[in-house]
């Protein structure tokens, strides 16, 4: 493949620079003559050949043809571009020397045309290449070993990206009950397969055909990791080794230096700065468009309400924002009025649920009306008010009430630092249908990974979501 590519870049660099003698000379001689009537053949063969060998040696030195799959098409054209930048000036250098100097027109449309051709091919080298590993056409079969911090922050960055051109077959675990491990990915929970254990791993390769073993082991299992690693030398399988910096999560880790010296840090699961003030921009211009489009609605539901059973139509609960600061959510009422002293005795009727998510599919407190407010989400309208004041966000992770807060384990509490949203990742991937755990993964995800590209994504998944309804109870 690398060979292949190579080739490629060496017939597109040759016929760039005949094309610059082309253009250059045909333009200014009107077509008449041909550039080899203008020039000795064998000299401009000579200068290709010498673009030739100047721009793939400097791709070679410079690891042009070793860059890993995950390299951003931006970094990639700029060492094309360096590249051929420094060859270019290796050939006017040599072209001087040797007192063969031809316009300098030639070698700028053949720099641009070269810069033009290689990247254009990478371009599409990259769309096919995306196109089949979607598809899971040509893709690396990979076993990863651990299912730590580590190893599941592996398993979710593998799953979730499919045009990286990984298959995570599943992974193995000594420690892990359960036959599957549930990670969080922009488009929802995906699930991957416990194959066995640490010992099995040998096995496994042959039988799953493994091209990559990923090892995310803990620091205290080198002794382990060393012995994997030894058996992929064995049986010539690729492997990657995760190091274990005090269990830090992957993508969370900040790496820089002073003076030389390495320094690690940790990013926390929060939308700070200049990316905070871009969010509360949209916030606002959002909320402004929806209260003004949807006041006469919103006071029409409001009418409704009242109508439909005895009580306000507005009804305000103690929610826990950003930061643990509480607030008064207020949403339109879709419940009786005593809702909240039945809510301990139906908890206690359904003690097997999760107290933190404590979600009834046939709730018997919720009004005519409520009913179909709550499946079309029209209830939660009133919270524009709240993203105004900057309390809620569009976007965000789902407020909670302070007693289930007290209840979060200590990685549960990384959610508060986000301001709480209308709709997310929980809410378009199962909402109620999904666990404590699944719901707290995806708010994370979403903390992580934050743009405002994902977040035009979520709001243009919430549409169906809504009109679906499924998990909306």
């Amino acid at each position: 493949m690398r060979v292949a590519q190579i080739g490629l870049d060496a017939v597109l660099l040759y016929f760039a620079f005949w094309l610059a003698y082309a253009a250059r000379y045909q333009w200014e001689l009107g077509g008449l003559v041909r550039p080899a009537d203008f020039e000795p053949f064998s000299t401009i063969q000579s200068r290709a050949l010498l673009f030739v060998g100047f721009s793939l040696l400097t791709f070679l030195v410079r690891g042009v043809y070793r860059l890993p799959r995950s390299t951003g098409f931006l970094d990639e054209a700029t060492m094309i571009i360096g590249g051929l930048t420094t060859a270019m000036a290796g050939v006017i250098l040599t072209a001087f020397l040797s007192r063969f100097v031809p316009s300098r027109l030639v070698f700028i449309y053949a720099w641009a045309l070269a810069i033009t051709l290689l990247l254009l091919r990478r371009y599409m080298t990259r769309r096919a290449r995306r196109m089949l590993w979607s598809r899971g056409i040509d893709v690396d079969r990979v076993v990863v070993v651990g299912a730590g911090d580590s190893g599941r922050r592996v398993i979710q960055a593998l799953m979730g990206i499919p045009a990286l051109g990984y298959q995570v077959i599943g992974f193995v675990d000594d420690a892990l009950s359960g036959d599957e491990l549930a990670v969080a990915t922009e488009s929802g929970l995906a699930r991957a397969d416990r194959l066995g254990i640490t010992d099995d791993l040998e096995r496994l390769i042959d039988q799953y055909d493994v091209d990559e073993v990923i090892v995310a082991l803990p620091a205290s299992e080198n002794g382990r990791a060393l012995r994997i690693v030894e058996h992929c030398r064995r049986q010539d399988v690729r492997f990657k080794v995760v190091p274990d910096l005090l269990q830090l999560s992957l993508d969370r880790v900040d790496i820089g230096e002073v003076a030389g010296v390495p320094l690690i840090g940790l990013k926390d699961a929060a939308i700070r700065g200049s990316n905070y003030v871009i969010k509360r921009s949209i916030d606002v211009a959002i909320a402004g468009v929806v209260l003004t489009v949807m006041a006469i609605p919103m006071t029409v539901i409001a009418l409704i309400v009242r109508l439909d059973s005895p009580g306000p139509a507005f009804y305000r609960q103690r929610r826990v924002g950003r930061d643990g600061q509480m607030f008064m959510l207020t949403k339109f009422r879709c419940m009786v009025e005593n809702a909240d002293e039945q809510r301990a005795e139906l908890m206690a009727k359904h003690d097997y649920m999760d107290p933190r998510l404590f979600k009834l599919r046939d709730d018997p407190r919720l009004t005519g009306a409520g009913r179909w407010l709550r499946r079309l989400s029209l209830d939660e309208l009133p919270q524009f008010v709240h993203i105004l004041r900057g309390q809620m966000s569009v976007v965000g992770p789902r407020p909670q009430l302070p007693e289930e807060v007290e209840t979060y384990e200590e990685w549960h509490r990384q959610r508060l630092l986000v301001t709480p949203g209308l709709t997310g990742l929980w809410q378009i991937n199962g909402r109620s249908n999904l666990t404590f755990d699944e719901m707290v993964r995806l708010d994370l995800y979403y903390a992580e990974h934050w743009s405002p590209w994902l977040d035009l994504k979520i709001l243009l998944r919430t549409i169906p979501a809504v009109l679906i309804g499924r998990g909306a109870y």
